[in-house]
This record gives structure tokens, sequence and C-alpha cells, in this order.
């Protein structure tokens, strides 16, 4: 097992703890930040301006992000969009502390946050290869996406105990402290000077262009960003949780209780991950299986009204949802040479992390429609039927062998 040889890497450890860290942060941040606009407002529509902003600036300031992750010095670049957090945090702390904040400031702090993350969130991804050697790449992302989980569980939690404490002020006092980590952690990498692709010349649509190009050039890169679509988009549950607790007579203690279950499932099976990226010649096969067991987990747990079984098929959903995000994840890296791997990685989080908040839309507005069991057995269906098809015939995702199918790249993008 590669755990040993990750920890004992100096530089992966400290920057593994400092991403762990701002991401429980962060999700303190957005848990707090939902409370109070609703405090503050009373309205639920009020508190969706917190995810409008967020993803606006990922649509939005994303490709940017990715050009700046290839052009300049990626620590350099991260600890900025980690101070600037930092700086909106403190700065939300003290109008919240001192009384005077309102339901904008909140929409607008989160509207900053989250453009810096847009720069910050390739640069995480590019950093990773820069810190282990290539055949231990699908391990270490494979134990950073449980970081993910970890925060999902914790972050909220903790900023639930501060605001009981002291208010929303405390949590995002905490949030400023974690990019402060985070920034230090950075501060002691050591980290060899990337390749570039281009000069610093080129137009910054130019760079653009050419990031397109190469995924445009990459079936499987582009297969694996249309899979994660597919699935995020249609198999998304989260939006239906407060409406599948009442139907299972859960209070909150009870909702949170589901809420919380996927990540514990992710978690659960961390280790198992791992040994798949690191061993398994047939990845490819087993991230279209996952997609499978999602589609018809997701089926099981709307459809049924035992609590046990539900409780079991939310864990089982974060064990699946994790093992194909993993292998997603490692094969994207892997397929990309680093010269442009910010950019490719800011084309890719649109995906992956716009995919999530545009399925709330659609899952919520289908179930306003068809009920929320109809909506998601609907949906969740396809993704498998997708991934089901797939795998009868031979294909680049299929095929994909792991680190074996994926020789070390230092081509840039073609021209047309």
């Amino acid at each position: 097992m590669p755990w040993g040889d990750l920890f004992r890497n100096r530089d992966y450890v400290a920057f593994w703890s400092g991403v762990v860290l701002s991401q429980i942060g962060t999700r303190a941040t957005v848990a707090a930040s939902l409370y109070q606009v609703y405090a503050l407002s009373g309205s639920i529509a009020a508190t969706g301006l917190v995810g409008a902003a967020q993803v606006a600036a990922l649509l939005t300031l994303s490709p940017l992000g990715g050009v700046l992750a290839d052009r300049w010095d990626r620590r350099r670049l991260l600890q900025a969009a980690q101070l600037t957090a930092m700086a909106v945090a403190i700065g939300l702390a003290l109008l919240t502390l001192y009384g005077h904040v309102r339901v904008w400031h909140i929409v607008v702090a989160t509207l900053l946050t989250s453009a810096a993350a847009t720069f910050d969130q390739p640069c995480r991804q590019a950093l990773i290869p820069a810190l282990v050697p290539r055949p231990m790449l699908p391990a270490a992302i494979a134990l950073l996406n449980p970081s993910r989980e970890l925060a999902v569980l914790s972050g909220p939690a903790i900023g639930g105990l501060l605001i009981a404490v002291g208010g929303p002020g405390l949590v995002y006092l905490l949030d400023a402290v974690t990019y402060l980590v985070l920034v230090g952690a950075l501060a002691v990498l050591r980290i060899a000077p990337m390749p570039r692709s281009d000069t610093p010349a080129a137009s910054v649509l130019a760079s653009m262009r050419e990031g397109v190009r190469y995924v445009r050039h990459r079936p499987l890169i582009w297969s694996l960003c249309g899979l994660d679509l597919v699935l995020s988009v249609l198999g998304a549950y989260r939006v239906l949780l407060p409406a599948l607790a009442e139907r299972l007579g859960f209070g909150p203690t009870g909702y949170g209780l589901l809420a919380s279950a996927p990540s514990l499932g992710a978690l659960a099976a961390t280790y198992g991950i791992v040994r798949l990226v690191m061993a398994s010649h047939r990845l490819g096969r087993a991230l279209l299986l996952a997609m499978i067991g999602y589609g018809l987990t997701a089926i099981v747990f709307v459809q049924v009204a035992v609590v046990p079984v539900a409780i079991g098929a939310a864990l089982l959903l974060g064990a699946f949802d994790a093992t194909a995000t993993t292998i997603r994840h490692s094969a994207v890296q892997l397929a990309t040479p680093d010269a442009l791997r910010g950019r490719v990685q800011s084309l890719y989080q649109i995906t992956s992390r716009g995919g999530p908040a545009l399925g709330d839309v659609v899952v919520g507005a289908a179930a306003t429609l068809l009920g929320p069991v109809l909506a998601l057995s609907c949906g969740a269906a396809i993704p498998a039927l997708v991934a089901a098809a797939l795998l009868t015939r031979p294909n680049r995702v299929r095929d994909y062998a792991g680190i074996a199918d994926q020789p070390v790249e230092r081509e840039v993008a073609r021209p047309d």
C-alpha cells in the first residue's frame, strides 16, 4: 500500500493538511452564510442567492484561472487566492460582529470568495504532480478527495457550534485562520519550476483556446467530463433530502444523519479506492460499474421508505460517487502535460463543480413537476443506462487501464 510513502513525503503531508483545514473552514462558512442570510431575510429565495453567486463566479472565471495557473507560479497564485479569501472572511466577520452586516454583504462576500476559489482550484490540482512521483499520483489524488467529504461532515458541525457560541462572525474568523494555515503550508513546499507551453506575450484568449484544443483532441478527457456531467446533473439527490427525510419521518437530527451518510460512505471506501486506482488495470470498467451502482442505488434510495435501507443506500451512494470521482480525476491528471494542467483542470472543474449545482436546479424543477421519487428515479436511470451501454463495446472509457494507459505527454495542443 502507498500510504506509508505518501505520509513520508513532507511536502505532500504539508499540502494535504493545509487543504483539509482550508476546506473545513470553507464548508463552515458556507453553512454559516446560508444560516445568516435566512436569519436576516426569512426568505428561501434570498438564501438561494448564495449558491447563485458561487455558480456565477465559477462559470465566468474558471477559464481565466486555468490560464493564470499555467502562466504564473502556482504556489504564489494559490497563496494570493487564499489571502484574498482570508481578507473577505475578516471583513465579513467584522461586519457581523459589529452588527452592520446585510444580506448583500454576504452575497458579495460569497461571490468574491468563489472568484478566488476559481483561481485556487486549478492550482491545487495542478500542484499535486509536483509533490509526488508519477506512480504515486493516483493514490495522492485518491487521498485528497476524501478530505472534501471530511470537510462536508465536520465543517457545518463546527460552524453550528460556533454560531451557537458567538454567532456567524466566529465562523468567519475561523475560516480566515484556516486560509492563513494553508498559506504557511505552501511556503515550505519544495517545488521544481514548472515547464510552460506558451510565452507570457501570448494573449489570454489564445492561451484559453490552447487548453480547449488540447481537451478537444483528447477523447478520454472530454468523455470523462461528459460522464461527470450526466451523473452529477441527472443523479443529484441532495436537493431532495429534506423531502425524503420528511417522508421517512425524520426530525432535524435524522435529516442530518441522512445528509451526512454519503460522506461517511465515501470516507469508509477510501482504503479500497486507493488500492483500486493503484493496482487495477481495468479502471475504465470500474468507473462504469461505479456509475451503474450509483444510478441503481439512487433509485433504491428514493423509492424505499424503510429507514435502515435508506441509510444504507445513502452510504453506498457516497462510496460509488467517490470511486467514480477518483478515477476521473486521476485519469485527467495523468492525461495532461504539466504546462497545460491549470487550463485543463479549470475546464474540468466547470463540470465537476458546476454539475452538482446545475443538478440541484434540474432535479429540483423535475421534482416540482413529477414528485421527488419519479424525478430522481428517471434521472438516475439515465447515467446507469449510459454506463451500461459503454460497457458492451470497446471504447476509450471502458478500455482505460490507469497509469499504464497514460504515458507522460510532453506535447501541447495541436493547432487546428
